[in-house]
């Protein structure tokens, strides 16, 4: 009996005619038709781009089978698309299904993906740290929670990379304590003020400064104001009473610089 699933496949190449594989097999032909006859029948595609992405995946620290399982393939589907089937004497493969290519290319080297000990930038952790800073949240504290000592949090918080492990562990306390008031958790009051104090001193942007969708990527700014890198992001800023972020003086700049008279040709 073949181990493979029930579909088109099967049917195919198991002679397989249960209600399942025969429906897979009568819907593949009738979006065949379909698209032969709109002129947009597409049975392959170039396997290069999708070799490309499984490499940089690769160079992140992702495994095939960790690929693999992301897209929803066979990890032997991967290596023919990478290497081929040496044992069959076939070369990688040049062209793939659209489905698989699709499939493979969603995929993106999330922090749940990569090997625990694998470098990743620092970014994402020392924004989630210094913005539970900015919430009053002690280091101290924050150490005592990830099982680490004050010490070791304050080198992390230097640091250029950190390990994904550690960036995980940051990431689920970040998750647990950002809408969390320190002192309903036992940190005295006098204490979550000077955190509190000394995070501003510091310039550490506060939880509402970061999306979820930005907070990792080093190229992204806080957005202070809600209208950060915008013109009315520096009047906001003033506004609120501290000094505007760098994208914001940029705007500012760039909406009132007058432009130098045009000298009249002689």
């Amino acid at each position: 009996m073949s181990d493979r699933p029930h579909g088109y496949a099967r049917y195919k190449l198991d002679g397989c005619h249960c209600y399942t594989c025969a429906w897979a097999v009568s819907e593949y032909n009738r979006q065949r038709e379909a698209a032969i006859k709109a002129g947009t029948w597409q049975p392959y595609v170039p396997a290069a781009p999708v070799r490309e992405h499984i490499c940089r995946l690769q160079e992140c620290g992702m495994g095939l089978r960790t690929i693999a399982a992301a897209a929803g393939v066979g990890r032997n589907r991967l290596q023919s698309i990478l290497t081929g089937r040496p044992e069959r004497g076939t070369g990688p493969q040049e062209k793939v299904r659209p489905h698989l290519a699709v499939a493979v290319l969603q995929v993106e080297p999330t922090l749940d993906m990569l090997a625990p000990a694998a470098l990743v930038t620092s970014a994402g952790t020392h924004r989630r740290l210094q913005a539970l800073g900015a919430a009053g949240w002690p280091t101290s504290r924050l150490a005592d929670r990830m099982g680490w000592t004050g010490t070791n949090l304050a080198v992390l918080l230097e640091s250029g990379r950190v390990m994904v492990r550690t960036a995980r562990a940051v990431r689920d306390l970040y998750d647990q304590l950002w809408n969390v008031d320190p002192v309903s958790q036992g940190v005295a009051a006098h204490i979550a003020a000077r955190t509190q104090a000394r995070a501003a001193d510091r310039r550490w942007a506060p939880v509402g400064a970061w999306d979820d969708d930005t907070i990792d990527d080093p190229s992204t700014h806080p957005d202070w104001t809600g209208a950060c890198g915008t013109a009315e992001g520096f009047p906001r800023h003033r506004r609120m009473g501290h000094r505007p972020c760098r994208p914001c003086r940029a705007a500012y700049r760039e909406a009132h610089q007058t432009n130098p008279p045009i000298k009249e040709a002689a």
